[in-house]
Order: C-alpha cells, then structure tokens, then sequence
C-alpha cells in the first residue's frame, strides 16, 4: 500500500490567494481610493492658490508647471505617507493571523511554512507598489491638468524641458521604493516578532520618524547616508546639472541593503517559529533580532567612511559658494527671458559667490541660518560689475534657501515687470542644495 505524500501548493495559488485576502480588506480599498484621488485633488487645490507652500520643495513652482505637483506630493510622501502605509500593509500582514488564530488552518492548506512567508511579502509588496504608483499618477495627472506641461525649472535653477522633467520625475519616484522596500521589510519583522501585538504596525513609523528626526542632527556625512531612508531625501540630485548622482545611488543602495536583510531575518525568524504552541509568538527574540541591523548600519557607515571625504558635515565654504554662484546664474537667464532682454550664458555671465557664516566671526562650514552671501556677475558690454546678496538658511542635508537682500530690481522683491505684467521674481528667493559627497557630481 503506497502512502501518498502532501505536496505544498504552489506559490503562485498561495501568492493570489493572500492578494485576494488583501484587497478584500476594507482598510486597504480605502487607502487605494485615497491613493489614487487624493494627490491629484490636492496638488490641482493648491496649484490653483495665490499662496503656495514655498518652504516645501519645489512648491514654489506649483502654478508654473504640472511637473512640480508629483515632487511635492512625493518630499510629502516620503516624510508622511509611506511609512505610515508600509505601516498598515506590511505591518499587520502576519500579525492579522495571530489574532484570529488561522496559522494551522493556513499551514494545513498551503504545507509549507516558507512559501507562506513568500507569498505574503509579495502580496504586501504588489499592494505598497499599487499604492505608490496611485500617488504617482494621481498627482501627475493633477499638476498637468491645473499647470500644463510646461518646463520645470531644477533644483539648482536650471530650466527643465517638460520631456527631460517627465523622465527625472518618473526615475525619482522609483528611487524612493529602495527605502519604501526597506520599511516595508521592517514591517514585515516587527509583525513576525509581535504576535497579536501592534509591534509591526508601529515599527515602520517609529524607525521612520527616527531617522527623520536624525537627519536633522548635525550628523556625519557617512552615518547619514549610512541611514536606509536617506533616498527619500536625496532624489533632488536628478534635478541638478550635472545630476548629483552619488548621494541618490548610495542611498537606493543602502535601502536595498536593509530590505534584503530585514526581510531574510524575518523569513529565518518565521519558518523557525513553532506554530504548534499556541503562545509562542517569536516575542522572546526581538532583542537579538536588532542586532544584525544595528550591524548592517555600522557595516554600511564604515564603507562609507572609508571609501569617500565623509567624516564631516559635508557643508563648508566652497561648495555653498559655488552652489550659490550656480543657481544664480541659471535663475538670472530665467529673469533676462522674462525682461525680454538679449539672453546671455552662465560662461559670459560669470558669476562668483563670497559666502561667510556669522558675520565672518566663526568658521564657513556646517549648516545654520547665518549664511551670507555676495553673488557678482558681469554683463557683456558694460563695465560695472553687479551684486546682490543673499541670506541663506542651510540645513544638515545640505538643502538651503536663499532669501534676496537686494538690490530690490534684481532680487529684493517677489515680482519683477515684465512686458506680460507682473511675473513671480525667480531670484527673489530660490531653493538649492550643496552636495555632500562632491566627489561623486556628474
């Protein structure tokens, strides 16, 4: 008499089936609707206001071209709504079975404790990349039908066309799923080691809003980078000339690392697990279930340090010069088209930045909001030489904003009159940033 032998069911039938429990769920249809509205209401709402949220990034850009709208929704995204839906879908996606007790209806079903776990991750994964692309598309589509696709002026001040815009707002949203994936895999963790508790729930925004917290910190370059969220931050470098390419692969890099390694721990952690105790929920090792991140991250903050010029602030006089100087430069095109006046190249116009930091009192390196600069520029054909300063507020990623301090005809106003009527003076104030890893530009 032959016996015959329980084969588990195949991952793709076990992959479907916990898809279809996902989207079955009410929380997760809401957040799909929300997704895919809510941007393009908000983006089309605020593109429409006089008043525009000038301290966000790109926001000040808001009513001049479609392409802005996704860059603000995705610096909010990264801030606020990402961690919080890997919270949600990731989080509570093995924790759900505890509470209802179904782990031995399910092992019974599917036979195999490891494509369980697979099957599960990758339904978590399909529904965050729903969820993310919904924001992508719902607050393009916004921009484009409030503002039109017109050109995108860039992060240090260069003029986009809408085609290059399009392609570099599409590479920075796919650059922010590395350290997505990442949370989405401390998720995944925290909900194998909690059990019924919120653990999992909790984890992804907690770890989020602690390394927000951390890049506020006048931190070493290398351990910030060394940080899995530092994408979310660093996809303004597509938006330069020449890209500031170094920083954004670092950080794509270090959230892959972290998700292959939350995700491996957690998997190890499952198929471990003894679902035949009732009360055992995998809770007593979640102090040792740290300890291989808390490695990776130091790992990770050693390379860096060994392999670029990262043990500072990354902020010193030279680069705030020259990022200034840069971003004027490209602005003052902007405003000579606006003028009608004949155009001239950043080669010809020449333009150097003096920068000090307190009054010249302490040492011109590191971030504050005592920044000052002297922007000098020459004209063809005339012998004068112009200025304009510029406060500048420089935070500990490198991002400042640049306030005019006049003369008022060039920057000490927020309008300037052109031939069309008033238009929104560009260098009035700017955004820009300095890069940390300079050595890594182009």
């Amino acid at each position: 008499m032959t016996t015959a032998v329980a084969r588990p069911v195949p991952l793709g039938r076990t992959y479907r089936f916990e898809l279809v429990k996902l989207f079955a769920t009410w929380r997760i249809r809401l957040l799909i609707l929300a997704c895919w509205l809510a941007p393009a209401i908000f983006v089309a709402a605020v593109s429409e206001q006089s008043s525009l949220p000038v301290d966000t990034l790109f926001g000040r850009w808001m009513n001049a071209t479609g392409w802005a709208g996704p860059l603000v929704m995705l610096g909010f995204a990264g801030t606020y709504a990402l961690p919080l839906l890997t919270s949600v879908v990731a989080g509570d996606v093995f924790a759900a079975e505890d509470r209802l007790g179904t782990w031995r209806h399910l092992l019974v079903a599917v036979r195999s404790a490891s494509r369980l776990f697979t099957a599960k991750a990758l339904a978590s994964l399909t529904v965050l990349l729903v969820l993310v692309a919904g924001m992508a598309v719902s607050s393009t589509a916004g921009g484009l039908l409030t503002a039109g696709n017109r050109a995108l002026v860039g992060f240090d001040g260069h003029l986009l066309t809408p085609g290059d815009a399009a392609g570099r707002v599409l590479l920075a949203w796919v650059c922010v799923l590395a350290p997505t994936l990442a949370l989405a895999a401390l998720g995944l963790l925290g909900s194998v080691l909690g059990g019924r508790s919120p653990m999992g729930l909790l984890l992804p925004a907690v770890v989020a809003l602690a390394m927000a917290l951390a890049q506020l910190l006048p931190l070493p370059v290398a351990v910030r980078l060394a940080l899995p969220s530092y994408a979310f931050i660093a996809w303004n470098g597509l938006f330069t000339d020449p890209g500031q390419l170094g920083p954004l692969l670092v950080g794509v890099g270090v959230g892959l690392a972290w998700a292959v390694a939350a995700t491996t721990l957690a998997y190890l952690l499952f198929v471990r697990r003894d679902f035949t105790n009732s009360a055992h929920d995998g809770s007593g090792r979640r102090t040792l279930a740290a300890l291989p991140l808390v490695a990776l991250f130091a790992v990770t903050a050693g390379i860096i340090a060994a392999a670029t010029p990262s043990l500072g602030s990354g902020i010193d006089q030279d680069k705030v010069q020259r990022s200034v100087a840069t971003a004027f430069a490209h602005l003052y095109r902007l405003q000579t088209a606006q003028l009608g006046r004949p155009d001239v190249t950043e080669a010809r116009l020449a333009a150097t930045a003096a920068c000090t930091k307190g009054d010249g009192l302490i040492a011109a390196e590191g971030p504050g909001n005592d920044w000052r600069c002297v922007v000098s520029w020459h004209l063809p054909g005339v012998d004068a030489t112009g200025t304009a300063i510029y406060q500048l507020d420089v935070t500990s990623d490198g991002r400042y904003v640049a306030d005019g301090d006049g003369p008022k005809e060039v920057n000490g106003y927020f309008q300037v009159r052109t031939p069309a009527g008033d238009q929104p003076n560009p260098l009035w104030q700017f955004d820009a940033n300095v890069e940390l890893l300079s050595s890594t530009k182009g």
